[in-house]
């Protein structure tokens, strides 16, 4: 009779664990292991690449565009399309097969529909005249609640509906860069010289004040008087998505969390909170956009705080799990300490002077439950809405087999051919990032309705 086999941390050889153990890892070894991890990533981006080298966004069919794109009946667009014949007409792939179109020919199409069609369909989607972009920042300090892929399908989800894009990667890791395929050499093609450009004004600013009292000014070092060259437009990279730009992030990023303290500590009147929000107003780019997505650290520093302070609507991924929620629970508290703590530190001094006190404020507020199984946290995650309420989104990111397998192969849920997967699977998964959006669409449109009325 044969025993149960032990459990397998039992009777491990010390000699054989010896001989698996290698040699000791040095500095050095840190950078092999880079060197292997940038081969393995530049061999699964390129499963993303088109010929040239570059990211191409896949074509789009009949059937998609009518059912997700543009709310018209198939024979109707159709018909449309043979009555005007100077629209896009698609493209086959064998004789009498499915028609295929770009987004750029989708935009175009839902334009005629838009400009010909009945006003109650919505085929544009809403966006006041007049009004700035919505920034959305997207942050937790918990990692692996899905913050970037949150980000980059919400920024997918509003160009397919018509929006504008920009998305700025505010993390050093570079994720939502690479999800977007962009090319980032250094720190200087980050938001790193927009935040060195408002301090090195701030500076100017500072300096005028001193000569004006017969004080040495202060110099600028090269940094900070290259900083006051570039513009935003110079940071913009295109994508493969037509209506999406990106400002991407690198490695060297991380640095701006060391710089920034000290050129705070240099000028203490230096509002840095406000670095992202001023450059971005000043350049005009709230006017060239609806919509811009900030993708934050997994951690609440200098670069994260840019981003919330800049932010119109936060949006909060969480995890159905204890463990995720209490994390939850410290992040909102460190943001209330952190914001708190910069109000009172501004209103002291605007009391003292008699000017305008400061708060902060924020459109809307959301949690939002990702990766998500019924089966498993129902229960938790109806605990969580009872004690968050609105806070709270009442939708439920359920986690697909279609977003590993779009993630195995280096695309958005929206990026991949619904052809390589079963049709089932493929509108089960486009179905949770579609009532994730709906959601967010729902947030953003009242804020933007309620701008209106205050106008």
């Amino acid at each position: 009779m044969s025993s149960t086999p032990l459990p397998p941390y039992f009777q491990i050889n010390p000699d054989q664990a010896l001989a698996d153990l290698g040699d000791p890892t040095t500095t050095g070894g840190f950078a092999a292991i880079a060197q292997a991890c940038a081969a393995g990533r530049d061999d699964l981006a390129g499963r993303g690449l088109s010929e040239d080298g570059g990211r191409k966004l896949r074509l789009f069919s009949t059937w998609e565009i009518t059912r997700y794109l543009i709310p018209v009946a198939q024979a109707h667009f159709r018909r449309v399309l043979k009555q005007n014949p100077d629209l896009p007409q698609g493209r086959s792939e064998t004789d009498g097969g499915a028609k295929w179109f770009s987004l750029d020919e989708v935009h175009r199409l839902r334009a005629h529909f838009g400009d010909t069609g009945s006003k109650a369909k919505g085929y544009i989607p809403y966006r006041p005249k007049g009004l700035p972009a919505k920034m959305v920042a997207v942050a937790n300090f918990k990692g692996g609640v899905g913050k970037t892929s949150t980000a980059a399908h919400l920024a997918m989800s509003a160009a397919l509906d018509g929006y504008k894009v920009l998305v700025i990667d505010l993390d050093s890791q570079a994720s939502m860069t690479s999800i977007f395929g962009g090319k980032v050499e250094d720190e200087w093609q980050t938001v790193f010289p927009l935040l060195a450009r408002h301090y090195a004004s701030h500076l100017q600013a500072d300096n005028q004040r001193r000569v004006d009292r017969d004080e040495a000014p202060v110099p600028l070092d090269d940094t900070l008087t290259e900083a006051l060259t570039i513009k935003t437009k110079d940071l913009v990279q295109p994508t493969h998505w037509p209506n999406i730009d990106l400002i991407g992030a690198q490695l060297n990023l991380y640095w701006a969390e060391f710089q920034v303290p000290v050129w705070r500590m240099q000028g203490r009147g230096w509002k840095l909170w406000d670095a992202l929000t001023d450059t971005l107003q000043a350049d005009g780019v709230l006017d060239d956009y609806d919509l811009i997505f900030i993708d934050t650290p997994p951690a609440l520093g200098y670069l994260t705080i840019n981003g919330l302070a800049a932010a119109d609507i936060l949006l909060v991924p969480v995890g159905a799990s204890f463990l995720e929620f209490d994390s939850t629970g410290r992040f909102f508290d460190m943001l209330h300490t952190t914001f708190n703590s910069i109000e009172e530190g501004e209103n002291l001094a605007a009391r003292a002077l008699g000017r305008e006190e400061m708060s902060f404020s924020w459109d809307a507020v959301r949690a939002v439950v990702t990766r998500y199984d019924g089966s498993q946290q129902a229960e938790l995650a109806g605990l969580m809405q009872a004690y968050l309420g609105k806070t709270l989104s009442p939708h439920r990111q359920d986690f697909t087999a279609l977003i590993g397998q779009a993630g195995e192969q280096v695309q958005g849920i929206y990026e991949a051919d619904y052809r390589d997967f079963n049709r089932e699977t493929y509108a089960r998964g486009r179905e949770t990032f579609d009532a994730t959006y709906a959601a967010f669409k729902t947030l953003l449109i009242g804020t933007w309705r309620r701008d209106e009325a205050n106008q």
